[in-house]
Order: structure tokens, then sequence, then C-alpha cells
């Protein structure tokens, strides 16, 4: 019975296999793909949270799955499931398109799944790039070819140009320890971690890491992308991809790091410079994509944070934010794709009135937003709390005071959007928004869900410390 530990991606690879027939038909007006899709979605999540407690190895080796992978999945699973649902009208793909959009959405996640269960250098590196050409051709198929082309270009030259330092740099590993598997370097790097050739090639091999987490300097692709992309899809990268990157670095760090003091610096060092450049760039931004990218880029900084602990109370503080990052930001993204309406990008001042076109949406967005800020008691507020927590009893004093600062920058730029969605009034008389029961609802669940895990959060950290047990 050991292909059910496999169930989960042998479920999505299915679903692929189901959009890829699809993609063969001629081209109909109907929706069916986006009700396939979102059935689909919504029995893998069913499917992901039935094995979160499977346990065992498969493939020589080559792919562990624990409570730590399941939970990830889990949250992959989660993440599809929110962008499908909004994905009712995907005003940003031509129509012809629509079943090559879900067959690679689903393709990512499976990726993405098969990542953060991964413990073999190349089983690493294969699923990284499956899930990030993945994520490439999402970005073209923008309706606006110009747009979408241009983003997608810097988006594939900085991801070949980070690929290309991770290989480099495991190359560099296993020539100097001769060893492919996460648990063999558990026992090589201890021995050798000081050797300026092992610390370069730990370091450099991160850099596909930091590309999928838009940390400093493997940034720059993010606003372009968050603005040219189909606002689904930039809605999943900023919350689905997120989570399956937090997931692999902290593995990747907890078996490579081997007490090296000079991982640790690095690590505070990118996480100082992620979060003042992402915060003091967003602080300028006019459009409200290309102010959620830099936004992005700072909260990798602050995930840098509570990895950068190296241990039990840093791996669980980490885990409960990448939850509480998925959340918010894709809240953020479903009241930008519905304000946004085409599909395309959002000028922060077309935000002007939203609290009396739509109340719930202004409110989901302001939750959201503070949430991001760390205000409580948001679980975005919690997230910061147990990661600052963390950094304090690591001895990280400066560190954190300087992460406050810059959440205090955070919240002004936030308040910058909070503004016009509830102080200012449009310049031209414009209509309630069309907000479906089913949009509603989910919504609604949404903002409960910021709220409630804010304030009793014992669940969610007991599981994401259970989970964290597994990669120390």
């Amino acid at each position: 019975m050991q292909w059910l530990l496999f169930g989960p991606e042998l479920y999505f690879f299915l679903a692929v296999v189901v959009f890829t027939i699809m993609a063969m038909r001629p081209a109909s007006g109907s929706r069916h793909e986006y009700f396939t899709a979102l059935v689909l979605a919504a029995l893998g999540m069913v499917v992901c949270l039935a094995g979160v407690r499977s346990d065992g190895v498969l493939f020589s080796g080559t792919y562990r799955v624990d409570l730590y992978s399941q939970v990830f999945k889990t949250m992959l699973s989660m993440g599809l499931f929110l962008v499908v649902c909004i994905c009712t009208n995907l005003g940003g793909v031509n129509r012809k398109f629509h079943p090559e959009f879900y067959l690679l959405l689903f393709t990512s996640t499976l990726a993405m799944m098969m990542l953060v269960s991964a413990v073999h250098l190349l089983t690493i590196y294969v699923a990284l790039e499956l899930s990030s050409y993945s994520l490439y051709i999402l970005v073209a198929l923008q309706r606006r070819q110009e747009i979408g082309l241009e983003a997608t270009l810097k988006y594939f030259l900085v991801g070949v140009c980070a690929s290309a330092v991770m290989l480099f740099g495991l190359a560099v590993l296993y020539g100097s320890v001769k060893a492919v598997y996460l648990s063999e370097l558990v026992q090589a790097l201890p021995a050798v971690i000081d050797r300026p050739l092992v610390v370069i090639g730990l370091l450099l091999s991160l850099g596909g890491f930091f590309f999928k987490l838009a940390v400093f300097p493997f940034h720059f692709w993010a606003p372009d992308v968050y603005q040219g992309a189909p606002n689904q899809v930039a809605a999943f990268i900023a919350s689905a991809s997120k989570v399956a990157a937090v997931a692999i670095l902290m593995r990747f760090v907890a078996v490579g790091s081997g007490g090296s003091t000079y991982v640790a610096q690095a690590l505070v060092a990118l996480a100082i410079v992620s979060m003042t450049v992402g915060n003091l760039a967003a602080v300028a931004q006019k459009d409200f994509n290309r102010l959620m990218a830099y936004s992005s880029i700072a909260h990798a900084g602050y995930v840098l944070i509570g990895i950068l602990c190296m241990d039990a109370a840093g791996y669980t503080a980490t885990i409960f934010y990448a939850l509480s990052l998925m959340l918010m930001k894709f809240t953020c993204f479903l009241v930008l794709v519905k304000v946004a309406g085409g599909g395309g990008s959002l000028q922060i001042d077309q935000l002007a009135g939203l609290h009396r076109r739509s109340p719930l949406l202004a409110m989901a967005l302001m939750l959201a937003l503070f949430g991001l800020a760390g205000i409580p008691p948001t679980i975005g507020f919690t997230g910061k709390l147990l990661v600052f927590i963390a950094a304090m009893q690591q001895g990280y004093f400066t560190l954190v005071l300087i992460a406050m600062i810059n959440v205090v920058i955070s919240l002004y730029y936030y308040m910058l959007v909070i503004k016009p969605a509830y102080l200012l009034e449009p310049p031209n008389d414009l209509p309630a928004l069309s907000v479906s029961p089913p949009v509603k609802l989910l919504t609604g669940t949404l903002v409960t869900a910021m709220v409630v895990i804010g304030v009793f959060p014992t669940y969610v950290i007991a599981l994401a410390r259970a989970a964290a047990r597994f990669i120390i």
C-alpha cells in the first residue's frame, strides 16, 4: 500500500491528464473547464487532508512523506482551490486558452507538492524547475500580449539565472561532500561547514529558493510579473507559490546549515535588505499590483527571520507565517479581481468609494492589509509576534528592532490603500459592485479565518510545532 503515500500527487497528476484531454478538444463557449477545475480542486483538498498523517519514504529514499510535507501539501491544495474560486471571469486570459490555463495551474501545484517532499538534490531541482516553467507560461497567457510577454521575459531571465546559480551551488556541494541526499548532508556538513567553498556552495544552492520567495537580490521579476500577469496568476504566485518556497527553504536550511554562523549571518543580511528594499519601494507605488509585489519582497525578509533561528520555535513561527501570508495575500487579490474586472492591473485611486460599492470587500481588504502590517487581532499580528519572539530567544535583538521599524513603514503604505477605499469618493458615480453569493461566502470565510486564527491560534500553532519536529 506504499502507493497511498503518493496519493495527493497521483490525484493531481490525474487532474492534469483531465485538462490535457480537454485542451485537445475544440474550443467551446461553455464554462465547463471552470466547474471541472473547481470540483477537482475541492476534491484535491479532501485528498490532501485524508493523507495528512501519512509517513514513509518512496523512490529509493529520494521522496519523504511526513507531517511536515503533508501540511504544506494541504496548504498548497487550499491555495489552488482559492485561486480557482476567483476564476469565474478570466478576463485576462483568452477564452481559447482556458483549458491550458487550468492545466498549467494544476501542473505547477503538482510540482510544488513534489518539491516539499523531495529530499534528493536532483529531485529538488527538477521539481523546482517544473513549477517555475509552468508559471512562466501562465504569465504569458495574458490577453494583452505586449505586457504579458514583457513580464514573462523578465520572469524567465531572472529565473534562468537563479536556476543556473542554484545548479552550480549544488554541484559545489556535491563536489565537497559527495552527498546528494539531504539526510547525508546532515551528517557530512558539520565537519566541513567552515570551509569557504562549502559555505559558498550552500548559499548559491539557496539561490533558486530565494528566487521563488522573491528575496533580494532575486526579486527584480516580482513587480513586473505581478503587474503583467493575469490577476489570478499573480494571486497564485503571491500565495501558493510562496508556501512551497518557504517549505523547501526551511527543509534545506535545517539540514544544510550544520550550525554554521556564516549561513545565519548571510540570512540576517538578506532579511534586512529584503525588508527595507521592499517596504521603501512600496511607499512610492501607485499601482496596487506592484505594491503587492514589493510587499511580498518585504515579507520574504520576515520569513527569513523565522528560518534563520534554526530551532523549533523559529520553524513553527515560519509555518504559521506561511499560512497567514497565503490567506492575507489571497484576500487582497480577491478584492483586486473583483474591482479591476477586466483582468488588468489596478491603480490605488481606483479603490475610491469601495466601502460604498461593496462594504464586504472593503472590510476584507482592510483586514488583510492590517494583517500584512501586523495589526491585532489579525492572523498577521500573531504570525509576526511568533517570528519576533523566536528571533529574540536566539539573541537577534537588533534584527527584530530593524524589522519593527519596517513594520511601521509598511503600515504607512497600507494605510495609503485603505484611505481611498474608505475616505475618498470616485470622480464619477460608480455603480455598486456585483458580488455573487459564493464570493460573499468565500470572502466572509476568509475574514472570519483571519480574525479567529489570529485570536485563537492554539490549534494551528500546535500543528505547526508538530510538523516542524520532522525537519529538526
